[in-house]
């Protein structure tokens, strides 16, 4: 059975799974700027997660400061879109959510005990991921180069600039790596399973 999230109005208008997951980011981050305590009560902490195992979801949803949710909202947009009609709205969250909790699980693992990990760029690389794979020769423009660049060198690039700890101190670098693997392993099941797409 497929999957559909999907409202219509009248003119036809639809959101799809991309839109969804924006809105409930954008509702949430509005409301921890009203109620900020709630980062920390949502927010992956690994000395607390037996206590809290449902952080390992909302986790995904809260984001600290209007760059981190600019930032992963719109790769999501972009990226998110573009996936979600390359490998169906089902895939798209699967691949979404997987990489977040393969990200968030990896963070559980390697990260300091005691710090708190919020924000969706686990499940956005693994769909950066995913497209990498799957659009190898895909070119995308990334603010402030000025010049197309191949979708790869955008993501790995990326990927590398937010792991060195003089610029990634507190980057949960961790959930970038789990959620990056989880893409790439799911873009090869895709490109190996449905050659038609190229």
């Amino acid at each position: 059975m497929a999957y559909r999230v999907s409202y219509r109005g009248k003119g036809g208008f639809r959101l799809g799974p991309v839109g969804f997951l924006i809105i409930i980011n954008i509702i949430l981050y509005i409301v921890t700027l009203i109620r900020p305590e709630l980062i920390y009560t949502l927010g992956l902490s690994p000395v607390e997660f037996t206590s809290r195992p449902w952080t390992i979801i909302t986790n995904l949803f809260i984001h600290a400061g209007l760059w981190h949710i600019l930032a992963n909202m719109l790769t999501l947009y972009f990226f998110g879109s573009y996936l979600s009609r390359l490998a169906g709205e089902r895939n798209f969250l699967i691949i979404y959510f997987l990489g977040g909790l393969l990200g968030n699980a990896a963070y559980l693992l390697m990260a300091y005990p005691f710090s708190v990990a919020i924000g969706a760029s686990g499940a956005v690389f693994a769909v950066a991921g995913a497209l990498t794979v799957l659009r190898p020769k895909m070119t995308v423009f990334i603010i402030p180069i000025p010049v197309p660049i191949p979708l790869w060198i955008a993501v790995l690039g990326g990927f590398l600039l937010l792991s060195i700890p003089a610029f990634a101190s507190n980057i949960a670098w961790q959930a970038h790596l789990g959620g990056l693997v989880l893409g790439l392993i799911a873009g090869f099941i895709f490109r190996k399973g449905r050659r038609w797409l190229y």
